[in-house]
């Protein structure tokens, strides 16, 4: 499926900085995801007594309060220090899910825009789900690292027992950039997504672009860059990444 702008993705920013609304009205668009006293209410009570506070008692709270302001949560979720939440309502999460201490989970969208997150997932610290009208879909027991970021304005799939090392980034959609008199802030995006199938890994600062597909049980080198589709069972590095061997293949011995 080839590339399509959507004026909705960049129709929220300026929806967010409308003059037309108050303040009050563009942050309950912006973070909280439904305007209303009661839902604002709700969700800044949750967050001012236990978004901040360290330590066992700060854990207990967030794993009781949290899950109100979710769209689902399963049983023994642990959530982090400092844990951010937008359009909390589009969030959901399975059981045994840890999201670790600086992380921010984006669900904002115009006319659509989720994070499903399965069970035994672990998300590192720092890292950021970030939705622009598109959906995360993070399958069980995947492994994300401290400091990555899946950006999503289409559909973006982490598959089951996926590892993504720190760093990484999925960068589920694009600028329109053909017009040279034309800011590319001001040209529109596109999106078509990215799927990372099951059991593979994705090294250190690796960038995967959108429409790209990873197969299963892909390893993808250290800070490549993955353009394009990599099949199941391949090794993969470099900027852009090339396929570099089988998986089912025995590696070749160096001789010196």
């Amino acid at each position: 499926m080839g590339a399509q702008e959507d004026p909705r993705i960049t129709a929220i920013q300026h929806e967010l900085s409308d003059p037309g609304r108050s303040r009050f009205q563009r942050y309950c668009d912006l973070v909280v995801g439904r305007r209303g006293v009661w839902a604002w209410l709700r969700y800044e009570l949750v967050m001012l007594v236990s978004s901040g506070l360290p330590g066992a008692l700060g854990l207990f709270l967030r794993s009781i309060l949290y899950p109100r302001l979710l769209g689902a949560c399963g049983r023994h979720v642990t959530f982090g220090a400092n844990v951010v939440l937008r359009h909390p309502h589009k969030i959901r999460i399975g059981d045994s899910v840890v999201i670790d201490d600086g992380c921010c989970l984006d669900a904002k969208g115009v006319d659509r825009g989720s994070i499903v997150i399965g069970h035994g997932v672990f998300v590192g610290r720092n890292t950021i789900l970030s939705c622009k009208n598109g959906e995360i879909v993070i399958d069980d027991d995947a492994n994300i690292g401290f400091n990555c970021e899946i950006f999503s304005a289409a559909r973006v799939r982490v598959g089951k027992r996926v590892l993504m090392a720190a760093y990484t980034y999925l960068v589920g959609g694009d600028h329109v950039h053909d017009r040279v008199d034309v800011p590319v802030l001001h040209q529109g995006r596109t999106a078509i997504g990215i799927d990372v199938d099951d059991n593979a890994w994705l090294g250190a600062h690796v960038v995967v672009a959108d429409g790209s597909r990873i197969g299963r049980v892909v390893f993808v080198g250290a800070g490549a860059v993955v353009i394009g589709e990599i099949p199941a069972f391949q090794v993969a590095a470099g900027v852009p990444a090339r396929i570099l061997r089988d998986r089912r293949e025995a590696p070749r011995e160096h001789t010196g």
